[in-house]
């Protein structure tokens, strides 16, 4: 498990782990109150308890490999589901130790029951502090890409045994002391991976199979019979538990405004039942808690909810949002004085100075912070496993060998001459490139990263003419500005943008081209924050339409909002130029933009994807790029002879 999830933990996740875990405790505890009074023996009243909290639990491994068959583990439903239920999972492992502190009261008195929770206190303090730094400290002795010792692993594994053992000294259930071990190993390489590579076979393919047979040896379909009380007490908490798991998911979600198909999913996901509950109704009846019928019941419930829930969750959540935000991720939601965090996708050792060129301009500073995240993507050839690489997890010198040298090089040189104003954590990815773009927006998603700049798919040489083209890079660009959980940037280098000039020593000249629209204002809102610098100027250039036709009431009043500081010169600490040209049609602002192309260093633009409006108009039957918009295909031509570079956004797609 990822315990760093704990830090990252919302209140939207905080909340949805408590009531999915404790209203459904409270309210079943209050029922069978009223019904075991009414229906049941004092001998059944006594299983009743235990068997409410067997039903309540939401296990976090259940839903990591449920999501994980899902395909959906990497989704921000999927995350948020795996953040509820860490939550959950502590909340019901304290309500489990002390439904079975409560037994031991119950059957050897206060004294053994005391001696057992101070054991049970020691032993996770043990784990904490003692344990936990161990591992990390295993990881510290762990050379970068080498593996980690035998000697460690099956240390590690016997203690897992031993953990077992102690549990059942201590009269806890067989699972706890391996359990709170597990959340003391630190989850992905070195460490993590190499154990679930070195014992997941055995594990999974050989003990859980074997367990779950004998689980359903023991299972007697024919004693399922509803002719006594007890049996229909226990189906009632069953049904009661579930549904109220799933309205109690609700609350929460639905109050942070997530759409309710997605709110649902997550409940009936949080709702559902695996193979940690089997475990608990094994217990249960190993230890003579609850009979064979019970048992039984018990098993047909897991059985159930693990056929139909899945199935519903496909019906309402579909796999194309698996990347959906249900949070403004985007400049323009970004304060001034907030930090702005940047994916920037780095494909050949050509886009290294442009994107570094773009990243300076954007004028970092103290007050106004940037903190860079660097994606190296490296198609993967050949029959190895894909790689994930996070170069800030061992501080360690640059490897001769390194996937990723020059790209670590550049940006720790951008991060040192910049210091204090930007942050830059370096990651290299190595896969196939039709699943790279779920990479990247897996990442963004993780980082909350505001905006992905991403290279164009075509390489200018020095003179201006078109040395590369490579389609597949065009095709990633396209699936990740259909998926991006943030705002997305195309940067169109022609050669000379990163290569003439590497720092502010020298002017830069750059224009903003604003029609209007969602992506506009977003281009221009990343566009302001160049306007910090002495040696930047930047130029807005408003194209109206004549009699302004094409906008709609609410988008023209957004437009003059963002336009005001604008015309008004109030954007940052430099001058800012203001130009209002007023064009009839897309020809002549085609034939406008031709004219003053040449004068800039960088021209930002919006995306406008399928945005019809007259200053566009007649241009988008000739566009070559759509995933540049009308505008940044005009730009981005090879029959445009200018040696300026394009930068095109697209403010985030909220899903709903």
């Amino acid at each position: 498990m990822d315990m760093g999830i704990i830090k990252r933990t919302g209140r939207k996740a905080l909340f949805t782990g408590v009531v999915c875990t404790l209203s459904p405790l409270l309210i079943s505890l209050l029922v069978q109150m009223k019904l075991r009074r009414l229906w049941l023996k004092d001998e059944e009243q006594y299983m009743i308890p235990f068997l409410t909290i067997a039903h309540c639990v939401t296990p976090f491994p259940v839903l990591a490999c449920l999501l994980e068959d899902l395909k959906i583990l990497n989704s921000e439903l999927g995350r948020l589901g795996l953040s509820a239920t860490l939550v959950s999972d502590i909340l019901s492992c304290l309500v489990t130790v002390g439904g079975t502190l409560f037994r031991i009261y119950q059957e050897q008195g206060s004294m053994l029951a005391a001696i057992d929770l101070g054991a049970v206190i020691t032993y996770v303090i043990v784990i904490v502090f003692a344990i936990r730094p161990t591992m990390f400290w295993i990881i510290r002795q762990t050379p970068e890409g080498r593996p980690v010792k035998g000697t460690y692993m099956h240390t590690i594994m016997l203690m897992v045994l031993g953990s077992g053992y102690l549990s059942y000294l201590l009269g806890q259930t067989l699972l706890f002391g391996p359990f709170i071990l597990g959340w003391a190993i630190p989850d992905g390489p070195p460490l993590g991976s190499a154990i679930v590579n070195k014992f997941n076979c055995l594990i999974s393919d050989v003990f859980l199979p074997l367990f779950v047979t004998t689980c359903g040896m023991k299972t007697d379909l024919s004693l399922i019979q509803f002719d006594n009380s007890f049996m229909i007490v226990n189906g009632i908490l069953i049904v009661l538990t579930f549904a109220a798991k799933v309205v109690a998911c609700l609350v929460p979600l639905l109050y942070s405004k997530m759409p309710l198909n997605d709110a649902l999913a997550l409940g009936l996901l949080l709702s559902c039942k695996g193979v940690i509950q089997l475990f608990y109704y094994t217990f249960l009846e190993v230890t003579g808690i609850i009979t064979a019928q019970v048992f039984t019941l018990s098993c047909v419930s897991i059985l159930v909810t693990a056929i139909f829930v899945p199935l519903l969750v496909k019906f309402m959540y579909y796999p194309s949002r698996k990347y959906a935000g249900y949070q403004k991720r985007n400049i323009m939601h970004c304060r001034d004085s907030a930090e702005l965090r940047i994916l920037v996708c780095i494909h050949r050792p050509d886009n290294i100075a442009a994107v570094n060129k773009l990243l300076e301009v954007s004028c970092p500073s103290s007050e106004r912070p940037l903190t860079v995240y660097v994606f190296h993507l490296i198609e993967l050839i050949g029959r190895a496993s894909p790689i994930f690489i996070s170069h800030q997890m061992q501080k360690k010198a640059v490897s001769n060998h390194s996937y990723s040298k020059n790209v670590i090089l550049a940006f720790n040189h951008f991060e040192q001459g910049n210091q204090g104003a930007v942050l830059v954590n370096i990651f290299t990815s190595i896969s196939p490139l039709k699943y790279m773009h779920e990479d990247i927006c897996i990442l963004a998603l993780d980082k909350l990263t505001s905006l992905i700049v991403l290279p164009f798919h075509r390489k200018w040489s020095i003179d201006g003419s078109v040395e590369l083209e490579d389609n597949t890079w065009r095709t990633l660009n396209c699936s990740v500005l259909e998926l991006a959980p943030c705002s997305v940037g195309i940067l169109i280098d022609r050669g000379h943008f990163g290569r003439s000039m590497l720092s502010l020593e020298s002017s830069c000249s750059i224009a903003m081209i604003f029609l209007g629209g969602s992506d506009d204002r977003e281009a221009l809102t990343f566009a302001k924050r160049m306007a910090n610098h002495s040696k930047i100027t930047l130029t807005v250039v408003h194209f109206v339409a004549v009699g302004n036709e094409g906008d709609t009431y609410w988008d023209e009043l957004l437009d003059n909002e963002i336009l005001k500081d604008v015309k008004l010169n109030n954007v940052g600490d430099e001058y800012v130029i203001y130009l209002e040209e007023m064009v009839k049609d897309g020809p002549q602002m085609a034939l406008t933009v031709r004219c003053i192309v040449n004068e800039y260093d960088l021209i930002i633009v919006g995306r406008r994807y399928n945005v019809k409006s007259p200053q566009t108009s007649g241009l988008e039957e000739w566009s070559e790029f759509p995933e540049l918009g009308t505008l940044g295909d005009l730009l981005a031509s090879s029959n445009l002879n200018s040696r300026t570079s394009i930068f095109v956004v697209q403010q985030q797609k909220i899903k709903t």
